[in-house]
């Protein structure tokens, strides 16, 4: 498993990240404090705070075709 902090500020930002995430077969979850949902729900994702930085917890070890995709939202 991997975590890295993503900021997701703006309505385009997270539909281009859930487009992103879910072109990967990877489970990928977003923590936030003590809520977490699914990176490849747009509504769960708004159900977040997105005006502080989020971690995302990609659950495989080998994910770097992701980690560069989602480069220009990592906090």
């Amino acid at each position: 498993m991997q975590s890295v902090n993503v900021k997701l500020s703006l309505a385009e930002n997270v539909k281009s990240f859930v487009n992103i995430v879910n072109r990967y077969p990877y489970d990928v979850d977003l923590r936030s404090g003590r809520h977490v949902v699914d990176a490849k729900s747009l509504l769960g994702i708004f159900s977040l705070d997105l005006s502080k930085p989020i971690t995302m917890e990609i659950y495989s070890d080998s994910c770097e075709d992701l980690l560069s995709d989602i480069k220009p939202f990592m906090a």
